[in-house]
């Protein structure tokens, strides 16, 4: 009989006929499998990252089952990282309670704001289909809608985003959704959304919102009547300027459809990301209010200033639509737009002038995204971004309000106004 070498094994026997627990592993099997059965009750006062792609099964009955609730959108099941991890289930659900308080909805994340859009655009469009958009829609929906949106059959038409009940005009036969956007982008126009569901509701059409300015604390689309609410959790969810992501918020008659497309466009996002967003939104509440407080001390001081040609904040009384904001807002965000006085600006040297005003600043930097702790400023451009409702006002400067001593932001605008008058005076 051939000797046995130290860990039993005979000389020249096959090592696959021996059970796994007669052989000590290698070296290059510990380093594969240490550590990989911990199972220590711990709880923690915020849920763990899960970092994960292959999940593994007990059994291949086991796969199989999962497999097909996975497919179905059953709540809390994975067979792999792109269908969820316990981390991002555990944002999913969050978002549901939070966002649809009160409403049988469910949650899916994207990873940005604008694949949350395109994603519910997707799923609940077909060819053939007609789609009202909002005229004050943020800037990369309309470039889907006319761009691919429109490439796959689905026809857009834009209305004015004050027209309320009246938007039962613009319906056609083949109108299937309503997509609404209060405030709007840079002209903050306040949409009577309850209105304009009901009026989809009683023709049967869906309706959804890109709610992410008053979100996570401020408003509540779904009790509004709302079908889907779109979120970029990128902004106030996160309120660290250091995530993408986005989310969409469905009732569950439309969530087969939505988590079917999310599927199949392999949507997904990093456990690391969504920690990151479940970590921003125990702290949403108070940030908010912070954003709020200080964005109404800027916007009152820029409407004493002589070069500010109006404010356009839907909590200033000033605002076209405050009463209906009031009604269906319990507060307002950081981000607001003010016009300047056109006649600054007939010079050649208007370019110039604006530059002035948003260059070189001490808190506000000049950037295109919103909703984190830093205040931004950025001249709005948008005549190539309406249609139904031009914007017929002097120049455009939106202001993201952070989190920084108010008195310190109005310091710095009064430094650029001044820095503005010297290059229009010249």
């Amino acid at each position: 009989m051939p000797p046995a070498d130290a860990s039993g094994r005979r000389v020249g026997e096959p090592v696959d006929c021996l059970p796994m627990s007669d052989r000590a592993p290698s070296t290059a099997t510990n380093l594969v499998d240490a550590g990989r059965h911990l199972a220590v009750p711990v709880h923690t006062a915020n849920p763990p990252v899960h970092r994960a792609s292959t999940v593994l099964f007990d059994t291949l009955a086991q796969a199989e089952a999962t497999g097909h609730a996975v497919g179905s959108g059953a709540r809390h099941v994975t067979t792999y990282g792109t269908a969820g991890t316990p981390t991002t289930m555990a944002l999913m659900d969050a978002l549901a309670e939070v966002e649809g308080s009160g409403h049988a909805v469910r949650a899916a994340l994207m990873p940005s704001g604008l694949a949350a859009i395109t994603t519910t655009l997707l799923a609940l469009l077909e060819p053939g289909d007609h789609l009202l958009m909002c005229d004050s829609t943020y800037g990369p929906t309309r470039v889907f809608c006319d761009g691919m949106l429109a490439r796959l059959g689905v026809q857009t038409s834009y209305y004015d985003p004050v027209i309320g009940a009246g938007i039962d005009a613009l319906i056609r036969p083949e109108t299937r959704m309503i997509w609404l956007e209060s405030p709007g982008s840079y002209t903050f126009e306040v949409q009577d959304a309850p209105a304009i569901c009901a009026v989809a509701r009683a023709r049967g059409i869906l309706t959804a919102i890109d709610n992410t300015w008053a979100s996570p604390v401020f408003a509540r689309p779904f009790d509004w009547g709302v079908d889907v609410s779109v979120l970029a959790l990128t902004k106030y969810w996160s309120g660290h300027s250091d995530v993408l992501m986005g989310a969409a918020v469905a009732r569950e008659a439309l969530w087969p459809r939505l988590w079917g497309a999310v599927r199949e466009l392999g949507q997904c996002v990093s456990g690391d990301d969504a920690w990151l967003i479940l970590r921003g939104l125990r702290t949403a509440d108070v940030r908010m209010r912070r954003h709020q407080q200080n964005a109404l001390a800027v916007a009152h001081w820029l409407q004493r200033r002589e070069e500010v040609e109006t404010v356009l904040h839907p909590a200033l009384f000033s605002h076209p639509q405050h009463a209906l904001w009031r009604r269906d807002f319990s507060g307002a965000s950081g981000l607001f737009s003010f016009s300047l006085e056109p006649a600054l600006f007939a010079a050649p040297g208007a370019r110039a002038a604006m530059a002035a005003l948003c260059e070189r600043r001490r808190h506000f930097g000049i950037g295109y995204s919103w909703g984190g702790f830093e205040s931004l400023i950025m001249p709005a451009r948008i005549d190539h971004l309406r249609s139904a409702r031009p914007w017929t006002g002097g120049p455009l400067v939106r202001l993201h309000v952070g989190l920084e001593d108010p008195d310190d932001l109005v310091a710095d605008l009064q430094a650029g106004f001044e820095a503005m008058q010297h290059v229009i005076a010249s």
